[in-house]
């Protein structure tokens, strides 16, 4: 794979993501209007490549429509009128059927869908009974079908991504995701897998130490087992293992592993400057980018080989301004 360097850690290409399409400022929901996120259009839109899709649009239903809503028990309502009843259940599954097989080709890094939607919404959605009652427990009828064939793709809803820690643990895994996708697509040599799993090291350990491990004893098997196979099942324990919440005591014990590079080059003052970074951010004086600064500054000023590369160091690009928050 290409070197991830601290000052770069764009993979080869913007990351596609599917997105709902009234986020974009489509005018496609039911009273004609959209609902636009200003953060996806104005912020993210520079670092992805937005792949749009509205599922009622694409079952013909115009703009603006009658409302839809999901009736019946949670576990498989139908997809009806809210007015006339008209089911459109068979029409949606089929259409997304056939989107989700076109969005496979497109090798998607994630998915951001309209919360609530009866169609997109990811969960909580309004599930009516017969007697007009409702209850937060569905799915939408076309986020369920997405869910089902990509289960290790990124995917939140909008209005999740307001909150620090899970936009920056989603955006952690969509650009980690591209960077699988890169590697998965080159040659699948066993010093490949070595890298990969090299450069990812400290990120993983931040997630989940337990499946670092894991996929540690994986990556021992490359020069002997099924490369393919066991990049597939890589895949998996690598994106369980960055759905793990990287917890402020995780980051600080990756600091720490991280500050052994420096002992032998830093005199007792900056020994002291870098612990005290830590235990600043360990008792939330400052967020996780000062010491991450302050760690990238030794990186480069003493040339540790090992850790330019190292995916921790810049999950993902610098100007959305992630760790600022966390």
């Amino acid at each position: 794979m290409q070197p991830v360097t601290p000052s770069d850690s764009a993979p080869s290409r913007k990351p596609r993501i599917g997105v709902s399409s009234c986020l974009l400022g489509a005018s496609v929901r039911w009273d004609g209007g959209h609902k636009r996120d200003r953060f996806l259009t104005d912020v993210l839109a520079g670092f992805v490549e937005w792949v749009d899709v509205c599922p009622e649009v694409g079952i013909g239903l115009g703009t603006p429509r009658e409302t839809v809503h999901l009736l019946g028990r949670p576990e498989g309502p139908r997809l009806v009128g809210t007015k006339t009843g008209a089911d459109h259940t068979e029409a949606m599954e089929s259409f997304s059927r056939a989107k989700v097989d076109e969005l496979a080709a497109l090798d998607l890094a994630g998915y951001v869908l309209k919360s609530d939607s009866p169609s997109c919404g990811m969960e909580r959605v309004r599930v009516y009974n017969h007697k007009g009652m409702a209850e937060r427990r569905g799915t939408g009828a076309f986020a369920r079908v997405l869910v089902e064939r990509f289960p290790l793709l990124p995917i939140e809803e909008e209005g999740r991504l307001n909150d620090d820690v899970l936009r920056e643990s989603f955006l952690d895994r969509v650009f980690a995701y591209q960077r699988f996708l890169d590697f998965r697509r080159g040659p699948l040599t066993a010093r490949a897998i070595i890298d990969f799993h090299r450069v990812h090291k400290y990120q993983l350990m931040a997630h989940s130490p337990k499946h670092y491990s894991e996929l540690g004893r994986l990556v021992s098997l490359a020069g002997t087992s099924d490369r393919t196979e066991l990049v597939q099942q890589y895949g998996r324990l690598f994106m369980h293992a960055l759905g793990e919440h990287a917890t402020r005591k995780r980051h600080f014990n990756v600091l720490q592993h991280l500050a052994g590079y420096f002992k032998e080059e830093l005199d007792a003052e900056g020994k002291r400057e870098l612990g005290q970074a830590f235990e600043d951010y360990k008792n939330r004086v400052v967020p996780l980018v000062v010491p991450i600064a302050l760690v990238r500054h030794h990186v480069r000023a003493f040339d540790v080989a090992y850790l330019k590369d190292q995916t921790y160091l810049a999950p993902s690009p610098k100007e959305l301004t992630l760790r600022n928050y966390t």
